[in-house]
């Protein structure tokens, strides 16, 4: 079931979903198939790189565009470098964010434009979607009382941007078939649960 597919997990701020992606993928090696976990930015030497410039607190000054151009660079080398090899070896490749957020963050909280985002990812990326996006779905409340440590500059933005952003990704979920909703606001015990069975419902159908 899981060979060689794409799984991502996204969300806003404080829901879990780094938390998820690794208990996903523990399952889903128990079950027997290999598994590759990535975060996007991140998990290649030029994609960390770029990941210390969005989330740099000093860069205050940084516009959505500007985020959006160097989320989408750290992609498409994570893409080429990480996610192409896995894929073709068989593996299950799990991804903690991915266009989804952009689409979410930059374009509807950003006022970027979630069409004109896609359209940067189209002429950025060999592939866009994944096979299956799922959605931790949670309330502004419960996130902040989450993450109890210093912010990054992403996370310092106000409430109103990140109320936005929630929306941002409810409206991403309900235009495309495949990303599911997972409610996130449960015990991580309950979310993990929800999640494999999200996934492997999404995946029986196909």
């Amino acid at each position: 079931m899981f060979e060689s597919k794409f799984i991502v997990l996204d969300g806003p701020d404080g829901c879990g979903k780094s938390t998820q992606a690794r208990l996903l993928a523990e399952y889903i090696h128990l079950a027997g198939v290999e598994v590759a976990l990535f975060r996007d930015p991140g998990s290649t030497v030029i994609g960390e790189k770029i990941r210390e410039i969005l989330l740099d607190t000093g860069n205050v000054a940084m516009s959505d565009r500007t985020e959006l151009l160097l989320y989408m660079a750290a992609r498409a080398q994570l893409y080429a470098e990480c996610i192409v090899p896995a894929l073709a070896q068989g593996k299950c490749v799990i991804l903690d964010r991915w266009v989804s957020s952009t689409c979410a963050y930059q374009g509807f909280a950003g006022g970027v434009g979630v069409e004109r985002v896609i359209d940067i990812a189209e002429h950025s990326l060999e592939r866009v979607w994944p096979d299956v996006t799922a959605i931790l779905d949670v309330g502004l409340e419960t996130s902040a009382s989450r993450m109890n440590r210093e912010l990054d500059r992403m996370e310092q933005k106000g409430c109103d941007y990140h109320n936005k952003v929630r929306q941002g990704f409810l409206d991403f979920a309900r235009q495309r078939k495949d990303v599911i909703i997972i409610d996130a606001h449960e015990t991580i015990e309950t979310v993990n649960a929800n999640v494999i069975a999200g996934v492997e419902q999404f995946f029986k159908k196909l």
